[in-house]
């Protein structure tokens, strides 16, 4: 693991908030961080230099999609993907753990692995940690996500139990299988935290993966349906018993409240395609909430999306244009709003990493929810 560390860098005097760096071969990651989402080997409607331009130093990309299509062996063939999608900088591979828990009712867990029926065309599929742990190395992901198994909210502390129990065992099994491939200098392996919500579970799970010693690991079964607060919740029983010099990624969380709340709590790594699901759908990031670009009362306003904002959309149209591209159905309304939506995560991070250096985060905090219209969050 040579190739891959991290190091805290700073702490808010204020609130304890921390900045960092996770080194790996293909460039440094400041941290807090938001990766933006690129499932099918695409962040959609953006190209890598549009990323590139907007400040993006890591991407996502899903195990369980790619697995399905086009398939791992022809992206291997490819040269693996950082060629095939032409992206330079780091990748994460999700394992494909909650796309499976995501398809209840056409799957089956034991404790070998998940068969399950394809989304595309219904054929029977089988992905088990090893299985995961062969997808990823095909594809040639800088960090792999260990094969995890996430429970519904709300669930019973039995079924949280025997979901973490068995993630423990399978992350157990994706480490073997990562040591076994001898890799550990051009890919890294971060385990998962389980738990879903239950103080007692989230702490054992922190406690016996850290035994593990992971590079870095997830905080995965928040948001997925349960109230912002009690995601607050477990965020804060569980940081004390995180590893302090390992990075922490929430996993599938990126609105600009919970990235704020994520950092305060000690986060450093965070995705989730909100940012250009919306952006698709004509609904837009501020600093005073959500904009639906759509809406008449743009039809005659020539102010930019957001007025200070530094990217290419806001830089050269009004929202009465990119209102009009939707309007008309013309693509490139859904490319001005997605560059904005993106760029404004990552200033919002690069912002924020700027507050932690200066020692006033909570200042930073306080600031942003003053503006924020929260009747208007997502």
């Amino acid at each position: 693991m040579a190739n891959f560390s991290f190091e805290v860098t700073k702490t808010c005097a204020q609130t304890g908030a921390r900045l960092g760096v996770l080194h790996t071969p293909r460039g440094d990651i400041h941290t807090p961080q938001y990766m933006p989402v690129g499932t099918a080997a695409t962040v959609k409607a953006m190209t890598p230099r549009e990323l590139i331009e907007i400040g993006a130093e890591i991407i996502l990309s899903n195990t369980y999609h790619l697995h399905l299509r086009p398939g791992e062996e022809l992206i291997r063939e490819a040269g693996g993907l950082h060629t095939f999608m032409a992206w330079p900088r780091p990748i994460l591979t999700d394992s494909g753990g909650f796309q499976v828990f995501s398809l209840a009712g056409i799957r089956k867990i034991k404790e070998e692995g998940v068969t399950f029926q394809s989304h595309l065309d219904g054929s029977r599929q089988f992905i088990s940690p090893e299985v995961s742990m062969d997808i990823q190395r095909a594809l040639g992901s800088d960090i792999r996500m260990a094969f995890d198994v996430c429970t519904a909210y709300p669930c019973d502390h039995e079924t949280a139990e025997a979901a973490m129990l068995r993630t423990h065992r399978w992350a157990a099994r994706c480490k073997a299988r990562c040591e076994a491939q001898n890799n550990a200098d051009t890919q890294a392996l971060f385990g998962i935290v389980q738990g879903a919500f239950f103080e007692d579970l989230r702490i054992e799970s922190a406690k016996v993966l850290s035994d593990m010693d992971f590079v870095g690991y997830g905080i995965g079964g928040l948001s997925v349906g349960e109230p912002k607060p009690t995601m607050y919740g477990m965020l804060e029983a569980l940081m004390p018993h995180m590893p302090a010099a390992k990075p922490r990624y929430l996993m599938g969380v990126g609105s600009p409240d919970c990235l704020v709340e994520g950092v305060l709590r000690g986060v450093d790594m965070f995705d989730c395609v909100l940012a250009t699901r919306i952006a698709r759908n004509g609904t837009c990031f501020t600093r005073n909430g959500r904009l639906v670009i759509k809406n008449a009362m743009y039809a005659h306003d020539f102010k930019p999306i957001e007025e200070d904002c530094d990217c290419y959309a806001c830089r050269n149209f009004s929202r009465a244009y990119v209102r009009h591209l939707f309007k008309a159905g013309e693509i490139t309304g859904a490319r001005l709003a997605s560059i904005h939506n993106l760029r404004f995560l990552l200033k919002l991070m690069e912002d924020i990493r700027q507050a932690i250096a200066e020692d006033r985060f909570g200042d930073f905090r306080r600031a942003f929810f003053d503006r924020y219209d929260m009747s208007r969050n997502f």
